[in-house]
């Protein structure tokens, strides 16, 4: 018997390491590292990037700075300061410097909050400084193309108190129109203004007139001039019409030229895809956003204007995708952008006056943040089923991968398999979506099954990696994810279909996603939950408010009764927009707050889950809507997450969220 053992012991030793996966656990949520923030060299030699890590001991991430060579020789970090984090890390001109934001080393010294700064990290060694005569908090920057200047936006600097008063609360005192914003909490006057900063001398003068908040700055090839996108008119926040503007840096604190006028957005910060200046400067390639009565629904386009302003030229009308990220080719011929499109992201490209779109790299990849160098080359953020994000580098048509910070995770998980679905709704419309299944599952066995929605809800689900959906699978059920009408990828038409009418067509297209896994075999129909975050935790909401199918079910940073939001939440420009004046328009309010005026249709026990601190999605709903079926009896359970905004961020929270999530299914299912 001892020689038995010893001789399987060794046979185990021998396999190799793959052939051992396991299944993903819950604390694998933490492993995970966040790769993102590609910035290529001018020569293309080299590409830097953000890495965001997790200390389980501290209960919190950071965020470094790491460097791949492009030839896949090796990456290295380049920044190690334990309990401080980096951001947006950018080549000066000539490749010798890498600039970032953080933090760092901030003076406290009666201060409300901490500025970010802007650093220098010399590649050729030495320690990391910050530029100094900068007053305010940098939130973003670009070179001018010699290297000897930068265009900063810089957010105004908070009044120091005096110091004898450095902790006694003073009256909030609001006066605009919209006044909160998630992960912020209450907005005060203090604007985001463009500057321009001389790297030799040390100073900094604002670039523009006004009392306007001012983003993406991008420098004029020539590097006489800088684009950037704001809203220059008042109570502008009462408005989608973002515009594009030049400034000249010989004429600071002079009124910018106004390039765009088109009454929706042109390049809307918020979708952050910055304009690009043509290689002769004489057209601003930017992303504009179709009808602004859609809002959210409306989808994005690429378009051209001359820099010197007039009609802009818009070049992807009959794609019908969204479209972000563009980039000139050398030349000026043609115009490179990611379409998001049916559960992936792909490379496109179009020539400058227009004409046909073309695929330069497509397949089951999510591409995203592409970084162009002199010779062409890009460094681009890549997504795809099985393996959390790497950077990858693109040439030509070749796609090499540079990073493998997550490599020796994903060989060590047993992922399960993934297959794409298609189904008819209840009126006939085809929806797509996403089947995972557990490892080692074999058909003919019917499994629990759970049903889990994206937020947005203008978003999809792609072949991207999702850690959390592993976790599920792993615990042994089968996960449905798909993307209903209101959701991005299918078209503006798609997306629409949910306009002022929340909780309709879109539970018909989830639905149809259960019955079609119960038909084809996978699901047991009495062992099916359902769970969401935001617009996910909505839908599942007005989902078991229509059905009662499901034994359990998750509501995570959702609301019922949608009046509630209206000026407690940061959406009062969308209401307005979409829903109308709840004082004017209540019959459409009512319509999609059923869920909580209607709640006696709900009998399916419902975890709600919330952030302490969520101002996209606030508190008090989900207080609501647990309050009303505690009333009634149902089994319920309402859990805060103190200090946390609308998406959870403590590890621990991560990890709790996880596991009450798991067992809540577990509990009514297994």
């Amino acid at each position: 018997m001892r020689n038995l053992i010893l001789a399987a012991a060794l046979m185990t030793s021998a396999i190799p390491y793959a052939a051992i996966a396991r299944p993903a656990e819950i604390a694998d949520l933490l492993r995970q590292k966040d790769v993102s923030s590609p910035d290529i060299a001018p020569d293309g030699s080299q590409v830097v990037y953000t890495v965001r890590e997790t200390d389980v001991e501290k209960d919190k991430t950071e965020t470094h700075i790491w460097l791949a060579q492009w030839d896949g020789s090796g990456t290295r970090q380049l920044t190690h300061r334990a309990g401080e984090t980096e951001s947006n890390p950018k080549f000066s001109p000539d490749g010798r410097v890498i600039a970032f934001i953080s933090g760092r080393d901030a003076d406290e010294d009666g201060a409300e909050d901490t500025p970010d700064k802007l650093w220098f990290l010399p590649l050729a060694g030495g320690e990391a400084y910050a530029l100094e005569g900068i007053d305010g908090s940098v939130s973003d920057f670009a070179f001018s193309p010699d290297g000897s200047k930068l265009a900063l936006i810089v957010q105004d600097a908070k009044p120091r108190k005096d110091k004898a008063k450095k902790d006694r609360p003073e009256p909030i005192v609001i006066d605009r129109y919209r006044f909160k914003q998630d992960g912020v909490g209450y907005l005060d006057n203090r604007r985001e203004r463009l500057w321009l900063y001389d790297i030799e001398s040390g100073k900094a003068q604002r670039l523009t007139d006004g009392d306007f908040d001012e983003a993406m700055p991008v420098f004029s090839p020539d590097g006489s001039r800088v684009a950037f996108v704001s809203r220059r008119f008042a109570d502008a926040e009462r408005s989608p019409d973002f515009n594009l503007y030049v400034a000249r840096i010989d004429q600071p604190g002079k009124a910018p030229l106004q390039v765009t006028r088109y009454a929706g957005a042109d390049n809307d910060p918020g979708f952050g895809s910055y304009p690009a200046w043509s290689p002769d400067g004489s057209r601003i390639a930017y992303i504009r956003t179709g009808d602004p009565k859609l809002i959210w629904y409306a989808t994005n386009d690429l378009a051209v204007v001359p820099s010197s302003g007039g009609e802009g030229l818009v070049l992807t009308d009959a794609l019908d995708r969204n479209v972000s990220d563009p980039i000139w080719s050398a030349d000026g011929s043609a115009i490179s952008f990611i379409v998001e499109d049916d559960g992936v992201q792909r490379l496109a490209a179009i020539a400058a006056n227009g004409g046909e779109v073309r695929d330069m790299r497509s397949g089951e990849w999510v591409l995203a943040d592409p970084s162009m160098a002199d010779n062409g080359r890009v460094a681009l953020r890549v997504g795809r089923s099985g393996a959390p994000d790497e950077i990858y580098g693109l040439s030509g048509t070749e796609l090499r991968q540079l990073t493998r910070h997550n490599a020796a995770l994903a060989d060590e998980i047993d992922m399960g398999k993934v297959e794409r679905i298609s189904f008819a709704s209840k009126d006939g419309t085809k929806v797509h979506g996403f089947l995972k299944t557990p490892p080692g599952w074999r058909k003919g066995t019917r499994l629990p099954t759970a049903l889990i929605i994206h937020g947005g809800p203008t978003a999809q689900y792609d072949v991207g990696f999702d850690m959390m959906l592993e976790v599920m699978a792993a615990r042994g059920y089968a996960v449905v994810y798909v993307n209903p009408r209101g959701s991005t990828g299918r078209g503006q038409d798609f997306a629409a279909a949910i306009n002022a009418a929340w909780g309709s067509v879109d539970v018909e297209d989830v639905l149809a996603a259960v019955d079609h896994v119960v038909d084809e075999g996978v699901a047991d129909p009495d062992k099916l939950v359902i769970g969401g975050w935001s617009y996910g935790g909505m839908l599942t909401n007005y989902t078991i408010a229509s059905d009662q199918r499901f034994k359990a079910a998750v509501s995570g940073a959702s609301i019922s009764n949608i009046v509630a939001g209206y000026g407690t939440d940061h959406y009062v420009y969308e209401y307005d927009i979409e829903l109308g004046y709840p004082w004017e328009n209540r019959e459409a309010w009512d319509r999609i707050s059923y869920p909580f005026f209607e709640n006696q249709r709900i009998v399916t026990p419902t975890l709600f889950m919330v952030g302490g601190a969520d101002v996209n999605v606030p508190t008090l709903a989900s207080e609501q809507m647990y309050q009303a079926l505690r009333t009634r009896g149902i089994e319920t359970q309402l859990v805060i997450y103190p200090e946390q905004s609308h998406g959870i961020r403590r590890p621990s929270f991560i990890v709790d969220r996880m596991e009450r999530w798991l067992k809540w299914y577990d509990d009514h299912v297994k």
